[in-house]
């Protein structure tokens, strides 16, 4: 039974009696606190000046709120107006007051930080903002006035400026949640047309920078503009009829001089999983959800994956039907990942050649006719591209600039010139019609194998609680594991690193691993609870955190050193 909130100006007494105690007092701050119109929560207070942030909350009723319900009756619009709330509340707050609220980036992303109450809820319509603030103690002792400021008078005045319909420009909150439904419109529409990703005629595909992902500005940018050939025109919820390049289904070529805007296209269709804010510059440049990017990783662990179709008859005579390392070399590394993705269910595979391993992409007619099939293991790319679409329903988009071979695979191809895509797919097949030598070296991509995780090789509990944090996208701390995470490139920050983390405890919580499910089945499951939102993610730690997709979990689980499979 929940104990009822005291009083606020109960509050405000206390702070004033512990001014001066020992900091570990503030301990006895944790409970609910009813102010006007809304309800302090301090979850966790800190133990000591220097450990992390107390963790607080902010509750307003839906009367208090005053929402409309048209703007949170589905949830893809509370997804959307929690993050407009918390973006709110995060510029409210301001830079350098120690108050920290996890507003993201330019993905809209379903995070801890804010929550709406949806209809099968107690009070829909009602509004919860967690937050992170230290709580002042110089010198190791209860700053009783200023904590009274923070908890009585600064956060108060926030949840009024921030988290109150009344408060809020409803032209701005309007247009961010049409942003966010067109986005999501066009990607469910994806499928009916034939088309693995989608851009808007007019997108912004070149950011600022390596380290600002915002929308690039001033006169070299260069608008998106489909090719006639490409050019398909969806009707959308709010923005009405939008034209744009379709990329079909199948394998798609993007061909083009160094620096034209190959990558930067790939890197648009690689974050188009994700919906962008309005004014990104990517809102209509999407991809359909089970998209996986792969490269290559030198030193990654590879746990019993059937890898024959890239990699057989080693030198070693090892089984590669059922391969482990603790070291993988650039191209079994990547072969592994195309696996691995295939098994938790992706259908389209977004690949580079700048980041991937040439000896896996192709093997030309030079080389075949130098080093013989029975003495290379290795099988191209090249050669099971097709198959794994044609057998499987697995689409690739590739960059490729300095190999050809891969026009008489193709069934499209995209040349990036000067930013501008151009069809080229009709002169790629008149040079592919011209033999080069190369023999095929396969013609089949087999089914994948389906592992078993077994769930006591994936433990995150530290002396009794699971203890999960990031290093920004790189890595991963997971109970006492750090999992490289680097050549997981769609992870959108560091929160989303956190939420990877709390779906593997979930995982293993609720029994998901058990020895006897395959990955892909645990994967389901974890996807049906996740549908929820973030509520079973904070089941594990209130914390911030982002919802993950099932591929980065995976991604994650499949390079954690201490995985066991069964098969």
């Amino acid at each position: 039974m929940t104990r009822r909130p005291r009083p606020e100006g109960e509050l405000s007494s206390v702070l004033r009696r512990l001014d001066g105690a020992p900091y570990g007092r503030y301990k006895s701050l944790t409970g609910r606190w009813s102010g006007a119109g809304h309800v302090l929560e301090i979850v966790r207070a800190q133990a000591d000046p220097f450990a992390p942030p107390a963790r607080l909350a902010l509750h307003l009723t839906s009367e208090a709120a005053g929402f409309p319900p048209e703007l949170w009756l589905t949830p893809l619009r509370r997804r959307a107006l929690a993050s407009f709330l918390a973006r709110r509340a995060a510029a409210e707050a301001g830079d350098g007051s120690g108050v920290l609220v996890d507003a993201g980036g330019q993905e809209v992303l379903e995070r801890a930080s804010c929550r709406i109450a949806g209809p099968d809820e107690a009070d829909p319509g009602s509004v919860t903002l967690r937050l992170n603030a230290p709580l002042p103690g110089p010198r190791r002792r209860v700053d009783g006035r200023a904590a009274e400021e923070l908890l009585c008078r600064r956060l108060p005045r926030l949840a009024e400026l921030s988290l109150r319909h009344k408060a809020l420009d409803p032209a701005a909150l309007r247009r961010f949640i049409e942003t966010v439904e067109d986005s999501c419109a066009l990607r469910e529409a994806l499928p009916g047309l034939g088309l693995v990703a989608f851009v808007a005629d007019g997108a912004v595909l070149p950011r600022r920078s390596g380290v600002d992902d915002r929308a690039a500005t001033g006169p070299g940018v260069i608008p998106f503009r489909s090719p006639e050939e490409l050019r398909v025109n969806v009707e959308l919820p709010h923005a009405g009829r939008v034209s744009g390049m379709g990329v079909p289904e199948g394998v798609t070529l993007i061909v083009g001089g160094g620096f034209h805007g190959k990558s930067t296209l790939l890197r648009a269709l690689e974050s188009g999983i994700h919906d962008h804010v309005p004014g990104d510059g990517r809102e209509l440049a999407v991809s359909r959800p089970d998209t996986v990017k792969v490269r290559a990783e030198d030193g990654r662990r590879i746990e019993r994956v059937d890898l024959h179709a890239f990699v057989d008859h080693l030198p070693t005579g090892q089984d590669t039907s059922d391969f482990r390392t603790d070291n993988a070399s650039g191209s079994t590394s990547q072969a592994a990942s195309i696996v691995e993705a295939v098994e938790a269910g992706a259908r389209v595979l977004l690949i580079d050649e700048d980041t991937a391993a040439t000896n896996l992409m192709i093997r030309d007619a030079r080389m075949q006719a130098l080093v013989a099939k029975e003495r290379e293991p290795l099988t191209p790319f090249v050669d099971l591209v097709r198959s794994l679409h044609r057998d499987h329903g697995v689409s690739t988009v590739l960059v490729m600039g300095g190999s050809g071979d891969y026009m008489e695979v193709a069934d499209r191809v995209v040349m990036m010139d000067g930013y501008r895509p151009r069809d080229v797919t009709a002169r790629a097949r008149e040079l592919a019609a011209v033999p080069t030598g190369r023999k095929a070296e396969a013609d089949a991509f087999p089914a994948p194998v389906h592992r078993r995780p077994d769930p006591a090789s994936v433990d995150g509990v530290v002396r009794g609680r699971v203890r999960v944090s990031a290093r920004g996208t790189d890595a991963l701390v997971f109970g006492e594991h750090t999992v490289d995470l680097r050549a997981v490139e769609q992870l959108a920050d560091s929160r989303q690193v956190v939420g990877v983390g709390h779906a593997l405890a979930l995982l293993v919580r609720d029994g998901h691993l058990d020895g006897s499910r395959t990955l892909a089945a645990a994967l389901d499951l974890l996807d049906g609870q996740l549908a929820q939102g973030v509520g079973p993610l904070l089941s594990v730690r209130d914390e911030d955190f982002a919802v993950p997709r099932r591929f980065e979990v995976a991604a994650a689980l499949n390079r954690l050193r201490t995985l066991a499979v069964g098969r």
